[in-house]
């Protein structure tokens, strides 16, 4: 494409019209995509496969940029509350170890001035 061009946007009705009359007329990709002024045969294939796997509502999905993988998913709600329990129990857990080994370094250091 040349520089500064912008992509051409296609709406869901127009590709369904198109697919529905290639398969119809039973055209080929290079013929569909020069009867509709498609810029890309490969993008009627594209076209084409999400029209038999998903069919027509297949065309309302948003297709561009990256997809979701990146996001951290939902917990269910059970999961969730367990773990805010477990990490509970394991900051009291940690906040008694620190109170007991303040106690036993004490009871050490008092040990150690007692004159014998």
């Amino acid at each position: 494409m040349p520089k500064g061009k912008p992509n051409k946007r296609y709406t869901p009705a127009f590709k369904k019209m198109v697919i529905e009359t290639m398969l119809e007329e039973k055209l080929g990709y290079r013929e569909t995509a020069r009867r509709f002024q498609v810029c890309n045969h490969y993008r009627i294939q594209q076209w084409e496969q999400i029209y038999l796997t998903e069919g027509p509502e297949g065309f309302e999905v948003e297709r561009r940029g990256r997809g979701n993988k990146g996001r951290p998913r939902q917990l269910p709600k059970e999961v969730e509350e367990d773990l805010l329990a477990e990490v509970q129990r394991l900051r009291a857990e940690n906040e008694y170890l620190k109170n007991l080994q303040a106690l036993v370094l004490e009871r050490e250091r008092r040990q150690r001035k007692k004159p014998w």
